[in-house]
């Protein structure tokens, strides 16, 4: 050719056909048969192992080569075949009647059959043999991935012989580094090099990908050629799947510049993906055994897998510190939203999971900054660039300036994590990475000018592979695709939890509107009239109020109260709740560890909701006088008698005795307490009350229309609500559960972050699990001390969890919003049941109870 010649681009390896280089090795033979099995090609050596020419094979009948009974075995193979790319094979079968041990490979090439076979070795070192179970022994107790791989590449060495193994790692751009590498000594070491993505091309990966073992015995052995070279249709056979596939002219020229005398590979499959390569080289010919081989590819596929469990393991534990994070944004923005706007605060809160040098905030087109990043023109010039973004996906760079060529962005800042967290307008939190300064070590310069050679107008791969380094500049630490699925995770925390921008839940309101009406107007009723009560208890204790801290106290015992009686009556669906335990609940508030002064007697009743909330404040407002005026005031020895029964007609009388307090006169005045204890019952109930001002005690009687009272269920007297009879070890204990560690199985996001509030409160340590599986899984790695399970998981129930505790010895607490019938009807029908929402009152009953039902298993 004459002219001059321009440089040739590396990617004149992408247009090399290597899957139809017509050819094959010379170390076995290749015949393709029709579906009626004639023989329809033919590799030119045919004769050396079948004794047959190439040309007279042509047409002629499978079974005129190979003895029927090999013939029958290699059909009965090829029914097991699943799928275009597999190939199966027949070890030490003999094919023609001199009774030559070969060993065969077949596969489907569209209607065709490709038969493949080379001469049985005897393998000296009986490498079928060799234990799988105890290769991937040795590769489990591999504590790093440095390790596991450097396992993986002496296991592969072990098992091919081959002077060099390296384990071949590819990144996203194709390039590769040298990750492990077992070698004899004396060769040098090829560990940590980088090669560039034209070292295998394109369509070199793409065969990788489907065919997972690849044999070079000998660079210098001559091609065998195949014909016809073309079929019927102008067509050359596609080779892919071949065993004994030739080698590209270049890839030939590319060993020998290395000095390798034979190649081998293994392909490294994780998720569906080429991960990489266990790449095997020897400085002279070498051919393995067919079984070695065999044995080596399913090393290399067991390899594969236990690499995509340890990864999969490591994607578990990133989203399982993105839970965490997410859980910890969404406790802190939930009640104080402005923060998103603190971008020092947000840094700290995703420090742990996404490390970054710097972060952007812009929402509502407001932004902050803190630490390294654009100035405040520069990063609203690349909020507009990340709105031509697909909208909702996060976005990563680690070459910022040449993503963004037209911003002015200081050279530091090379990396950005992009998080969109609303639809429109768009806003985003964006982390910011400076630049990281590295030397990358290449097998050779990646950027020398490559020119014409031997091969014609193709590539002539470079002939120098000694290491050759790179000053890398204007990159960042790339952002993981673990920090990435984290970002996600708090992407999703910020839009579908804290801005409530989702479709689903917007979906999910339409599907449940009607219900939701409904539920409003009675949620409306119900709320109106509290905070119609809350106004009257408001503006009455003004008016009876000496000073704003008597008002003050007042306005929160007689609001705490209520809430206490509606905490109770909420337990069972706003159903009838017990009279008993409405006392109990106001002597504890009110006299602690002296509630033994006040002495009760009296069969257990339930109170309809309303009788129960006016009920409440009445004897809220009785016990607040007598600690105040009367029995109960200071430290005497007075005391209160408490007591009630239902006539015939089952209504209901209570009466109430103050002894051995203060002298008793009736006021002058009565203010609002008096006046809710005189008139609550009759007014809204239509009852009775009568109160006496004896000289030695308050006395007061109370009646209540039956249709307010409900006898209760055997059912519920022998399952009493926590803190109505329960044991009370747990009295003065600030934190009983200091030193325990606790599981807490909660399906709800919100609702579990208010059951870990109350545990941590509690001194517990905490692990949630918000599903059975991921429990399972957490009990199969940890023991606890205790366990709350919510007995609704979704779509599941977490019986299966109790069973497994139960059989562990741990005890545990069943927590329910649909009553304690749903959980004690289970086996486990002498677990302690928690009625929701979860309370420090009730969790600390309950705890109570769990502790006596377990005879004290849990330490004190």
């Amino acid at each position: 050719m004459s002219g001059t010649r321009e440089p040739v681009d590396l990617t004149n390896c992408d247009r090399e056909p290597i899957h139809q280089l017509g050819a094959i090795q010379p170390f076995g033979f290749l015949l393709q048969v029709s579906s009626d099995w004639i023989i329809t090609r033919a590799s030119v050596n045919l004769a050396e192992f079948l004794g047959v020419t190439q040309a007279d094979a042509l047409g002629r009948p499978a079974s005129t080569l190979i003895m029927p009974e090999a013939l029958h075995t290699i059909r009965n193979k090829l029914t097991t075949l699943r799928g275009a790319d597999v190939v199966e094979r027949v070890f030490a079968i003999a094919l023609t009647p001199d009774q030559s041990k070969f060993d065969v490979a077949v596969h489907f090439n569209e209607s065709q059959v490709i038969i493949e076979g080379e001469r049985c070795q005897e393998d000296r070192r009986n490498a079928p043999s060799l234990s799988m179970r105890s290769m991937m022994s040795r590769l489990d107790q591999a504590e790093t991935l440095e390790a596991f791989f450097r396992e993986g590449a002496r296991q592969a060495r072990a098992l091919t012989g081959f002077d060099r193994v390296m384990v071949y790692r590819f990144d996203e751009g194709g390039s590769g580094e040298v990750v492990a590498e077992a070698a004899r000594s004396g060769i040098g070491s090829f560990l940590g090099l980088h090669y560039p993505a034209s070292d295998i091309p394109v369509q070199a990966r793409a065969l990788y990908l489907r065919n997972l073992f690849r044999i070079i015995a000998d660079v210098d052995a001559v091609p065998v050629p195949i014909l016809p070279e073309r079929d019927e249709h102008g067509q050359p056979l596609d080779l892919s799947m071949s065993v004994l596939r030739s080698v590209s002219p270049i890839h030939i020229e590319y060993l020998k510049n290395m000095g390798v005398g034979a190649s081998l590979s293994i392909s490294i499959v994780v998720d569906g993906k080429l991960w990489g390569l266990f790449a095997c080289h020897h400085y002279e010919p070498r051919l393995p055994s067919a079984q070695s081989r065999s044995t080596a590819e399913l090393f290399g596929q067991m390899f594969a897998s236990r690499l995509e469990s340890r990864e999969r393991r490591l994607a578990l534990d990133y989203e399982t510190k993105a839970r965490r994070i997410a859980d910890r944004l969404l406790t802190s923005v939930a009640d104080n939203a402005s923060l998103l706007d603190d971008p020092a605060w947000l840094i700290e809160a995703l420090a742990d999971a996404i490390p970054a040098d710097g972060i952007g905030v812009w929402i509502n087109g407001r932004l902050a900054l803190a630490g390294i990043g654009p100035d405040k023109k520069n990063f609203a010039s690349l909020v507009r660039h990340l709105n031509r973004n697909a909208g909702g996906r996060i976005y990563a760079v680690d070459r910022l300036s040449q993503t963004y060529p037209d911003l002015e962005i200081d050279a530091v800042v090379a990396g950005m994590l992009a998080i969109p967290i609303s639809r429109s307008p768009r806003d985003y939190v964006v982390l910011f990475r400076q630049e990281l300064v590295r030397t990358v070590r290449w097998g050779g310069d990646p950027h020398k000018p490559v020119e014409y050679g031997p091969n014609g107008p193709r590539l002539t791969p470079r002939k120098s592979f000694e290491e050759w380094s790179e000053l890398v500049r204007g990159r960042s630490l790339p952002f993981t695709e673990a920090e990435q699925r984290v970002a996600e995770t708090i992407r999703v925390t910020l839009i579908e939890v804290v801005l409530r921008l989702t479709d689903e839940a917007s979906m999910a309101r339409q599907m449940a509107n009607e219900r939701q009406e409904l539920l409003i107007a009675e949620l409306n009723h119900r709320v109106r009239n509290i905070l119609s009560l809350i106004t009257g208890i408001i503006r009455q204790s003004q008016a009876t109020s000496v000073s704003l801290g008597d008002y003050i106290r007042q306005i929160e015992g007689r609001v705490q109260s209520l809430a206490r009686a509606h905490d109770q009556i909420t337990r069972d669906h706003w159903a009838p709740a017990s009279l008993r335990q409405l006392l109990l609940a106001e002597t504890a508030a009110y006299l602690g560890k002296n509630a033994q002064r006040i002495q009760m007697r009296g069969e257990d009743v339930l109170l309809e909701p309303q009788a129960f909330s006016t009920a409440a404040l009445v004897f809220h407002e009785l016990m607040t006088n007598s600690a105040k005026y009367g029995s109960l005031s200071g430290a005497g020895s007075g005391m209160v008698e408490l007591g009630w029964s239902r006539d015939d007609e089952g209504n209901l009388h209570i009466g109430w005795r103050e002894k051995d307090g203060p002298l008793v006169t009736e006021p002058t005045r009565h203010g609002f307490g008096s006046t809710i204890i005189r008139r609550s019952i009759p007014y809204d109930l239509g009852g009775k009350a009568e109160v006496r001002y004896n000289e030695d005690g308050l006395e007061a009687d109370f009646f209540i229309p039956g249709r307010y009272v409900v006898r209760p269920t055997s059912e519920r007297s022998d399952s009493v609500p926590f803190g109505a009879t329960a044991p009370k070890p747990m009295a003065g204990d600030r934190q009983p559960l200091s030193g325990l560690s606790v599981l807490l199985v909660e399906n709800n996001l919100i609702i579990a972050m208010d059951g870990e509030d109350i545990l941590r409160r509690l001194g517990a340590e905490i692990v949630t699990a918000p599903s059975v599986a991921e429990a399972m899984e957490i009990l199969a790695h940890r023991s606890f001390d205790l366990a709350l399970l919510d007995v609704n998981l979704g779509d599941e129930t977490s019986f299966g969890i109790a069973d497994r505790l139960a059989a562990d010895g741990v005890p545990f607490i069943f927590a329910t919003g649909y009553g304690e019938g749903t959980a004690q009807a289970h086996s486990h029908s002498d677990a302690p049941v928690l009625q929701k929402p979860y309370t420090m009152e009730g969790v600390t009953d309950a705890l109570a109870v769990c502790r006596f039902l377990s005879r004290r298993q849990l330490s004190e």
